[in-house]
């Protein structure tokens, strides 16, 4: 099969998900280090990561569950992709939400917190959906850190030219109380620029996308620290030392 025929199987093939004959296809472009394939599977790979860090430990009422599953699994091609499966899931999982919230929680307080709910899955969707499409776009580069270390936090940042900054991590436990994590792009001269604050989730996974054009002659790296919730002029204390980003 030639890369373009692979390039809707990337996502599965990250997950698993594919059947022996097509896994063997990818498996034989990733051993002669296809130009095309390898890159777009390491996308693949951080595209779940970003999903899996949006993905709460929770076992879902019994009764949800089916009507969800039930919902999805109609009418499904394998061909169609994770994507749209994903997409679909997730639509019946608001619906699902505002329908568990009618039938089983009547009181006012309940129904303030469902919508509350909705309104926050609605949010990360969004957040998910404009990291998906900035992993996908052919400018974004890729640099990876805590590789080997003790304990590190470790994973990835992506630097697009045109789009901003993401960074992909685990291992990073969620800061204290009083305390936010704060990303810095460090510049090849001159003083560290603060890049927004974000927080880590419960499993250690965190995910924060700096979208913008970035000028990536003068960016020498990108660097995280633990600070006080309302964020610093300069950073405290480094818990991702700097992630050399320049001439990517």
């Amino acid at each position: 099969m030639s890369c373009e025929e692979l390039r809707d199987l990337y996502e599965l093939y990250a997950l698993g998900a594919l059947e022996a004959e097509e896994t063997a296809e990818l498996d034989a472009h990733v051993a002669r280090n296809c130009p095309t394939c390898v890159p777009g599977l390491k996308r693949a790979l951080a595209t779940n990561a970003v999903i899996a860090s949006f993905v709460p430990d929770v076992e879902p009422p019994s009764r949800l569950r089916r009507k969800v599953l039930a919902g999805v699994g109609t009418g499904l091609s394998p061909r169609w992709g994770w994507m749209g499966a994903w997409a679909t899931a997730t639509a019946a999982l608001l619906a699902g939400v505002l329908w568990f919230g009618i039938e089983d929680r009547r009181t006012a307080s309940e129904l303030a917190a469902t919508r509350q709910q909705v309104a926050m899955t609605q949010m990360d969707l969004a957040r998910v959906q404009q990291a998906l499409q900035f992993l996908d776009e052919p400018e974004t580069k890729q640099v990876g850190f805590g590789a080997g270390q003790p304990q590190p936090p470790r994973g990835n940042v992506f630097v697009n030219p045109n789009s901003g900054v993401l960074l992909i991590a685990s291992n990073l436990p969620p800061a204290p109380a009083g305390k936010i994590y704060e990303m810095w792009i460090i510049p090849k001269s001159g003083a560290p620029k603060p890049a927004g604050l974000f927080q880590s989730q419960q499993n250690g996974s965190a995910f924060h996308l700096v979208p913008g054009p970035i000028d990536t002659s003068v960016t020498a790296a990108v660097a995280v620290s633990i600070e006080p919730e309302a964020g610093s002029a300069t950073p405290t204390k480094i818990v991702i030392p700097p992630v050399a980003v320049g001439g990517m």
